[in-house]
């Protein structure tokens, strides 16, 4: 393997590694931000959390589909 196939491989590994790094640092401080948020609406705490990770799976859906794209 080498050229474009190696670099495009390269490529994916560190997009996904400062993905899944910003996303640690998120989750992270969200437990914080959860109580902070509670104290003023259980369902504003919660719909948070739901909306972190289903953004996590979406990033990662839309990358795949920009790759797909790609090829």
């Amino acid at each position: 393997m080498t050229g474009s196939n190696d670099k495009s491989g390269r490529s994916a590994a560190i997009a996904a590694a400062v993905i899944l790094l910003v996303t640690g640092i998120v989750f992270f401080i969200l437990p914080n931000v959860m109580i902070s948020l509670a104290s003023i609406s259980p369902w504003l705490s919660a719909s948070l959390a739901a909306i972190l990770v289903l953004a996590f799976f979406l990033l990662f859906w839309l990358r795949a589909r920009y790759q797909r794209g790609r090829e």
